[in-house]
């Protein structure tokens, strides 16, 4: 069997909170099953493979993002075309903001999205923190959320998970992350597979139907992962 080729979008300038353990999480699920995995870290300037199963990329801070920026206009064409072909994205936080239409920080800077996701990022003075459950199509979502750029959705995403007015998306309608197609958005941190499995399977399936191969994945024992949700879901926000 041809390994799963992961790419991890800026595994050093986005990586806050923990969000190469989305990586770490994919990896491991898929060797546990005795499936051959491959991982292709991509940082500024490098190749984007042609041939890839899986793309994950992290949060940074709004500087961050915006000395990648250019580099990520760079790829705008080759991710789009990615995105038609039906391969299977995560992007959290800053790497959800630049997936969408554009982020329009809090000072003005607007920081040009390569139309991946159908959203639009503006950057507030208020601040979305703390820990975050959220019930999906796929499960329970748990992780950490801390931004300041606000996004709304448009008409061809469609949300990730409903949350609670003052949190998610924007605060204020309800919102957390969005799905479009097989690209995935949110603004959970943790990292947020390590305690969302059902999930973190959601997406390898996804990948494997993709290319051809069978999605059914066996079962694992996700007692920890779960009893690890269950804490943090728990904890103040």
């Amino acid at each position: 069997m041809t390994p799963l080729r992961i790419v991890h979008l800026y595994p050093h300038e986005m990586n806050i909170y923990g969000d190469t353990g989305n990586v770490v999480v994919l990896r491991r699920r898929l060797e546990w099953r005795d499936l051959p995995v491959e991982i292709v870290p991509v940082g500024i300037g490098d190749a984007l493979p042609s041939d890839v199963d899986l793309i994950l990329g992290g949060g940074g801070q709004d500087a961050t993002q915006g000395e990648i920026g250019e580099d990520f206009q760079r790829r705008g064409p080759d991710l789009r075309a990615a995105a038609d072909d039906g391969v299977v994205m995560l992007a959290i936080c800053g790497a959800y903001q630049l997936l969408g239409h554009e982020f329009l920080t809090h000072q003005g800077t607007r920081i040009a999205g390569v139309g991946v996701l159908d959203v639009v990022t503006n950057g507030s003075d208020t601040r979305l923190i703390g820990n975050h459950a959220v019930d999906s199509a796929w499960g329970r979502l748990v992780g950490y959320e801390n931004h300041s750029g606000l996004t709304t959705l448009g008409a061809a995403a469609t949300p990730l998970a409903r949350t609670v007015p003052g949190r998610g998306n924007d605060g204020r309608d309800s919102t957390e992350g969005c799905v479009q197609g097989n690209v995935f958005g949110t603004y959970l941190h943790g990292p947020v597979l390590a305690k969302s499995p059902r999930f973190a399977d959601e997406l390898l399936r996804r990948a494997l139907e993709r290319r051809g191969d069978s999605g059914e994945l066996a079962p694992l024992d996700d007692a920890l992962a779960l009893q690890a949700a269950d804490v943090a879901a728990r904890r103040p926000r």
